[in-house]
């Protein structure tokens, strides 16, 4: 079942699927989204504002979603490429295009051992009890 972010503002309403996101990126009071199909939208909501609505509408959405440090909120699944040294971080486009964020390195360096730890999890065998 496909799960929705409704972002409401005066003037309008946005309901966007979550597995269509690929990062939020703060700038000041407002906050860009962007689609993996392109698509841009620039809220008048900080980025903080935008990650208790992900909590509170989506539940779960901490294990597709992550904030890497202060400016991003990213879409796990469209990573392709974490570059600690180049401090930079390549996500995947509905077309098949990179887009790259430059993000510093510590919260890069977290963002990966998350995912190297999510990977073991994935791989440990199952125990199966009758």
């Amino acid at each position: 079942m496909e799960r929705y972010l409704i972002i409401k503002t005066r003037d309008e309403l946005l309901r966007i699927k979550i597995g269509q996101i690929l990062y939020f990126e703060a700038d000041r009071n407002y906050t860009k989204l962007l689609l993996s199909n392109g698509i841009q939208f620039t809220f008048a909501i900080n980025i903080g504002k935008i990650e208790e609505l992900l909590e509170t509408q989506v539940a779960g959405s901490n294990a597709i979603l992550m904030r890497v440090g202060k400016s991003h909120i990213i879409n796990k699944n469209h990573i392709l490429q974490i570059n600690l040294p180049k401090q930079k971080l390549l996500l995947l486009m509905q077309d098949g295009k990179p887009k790259e964020l430059v993000i510093s390195k510590d919260p890069l360096k977290i963002l990966k051992e998350t995912l190297e730890k999510e990977m073991r999890k994935s791989e440990e065998p199952k125990v199966v009890t009758e």
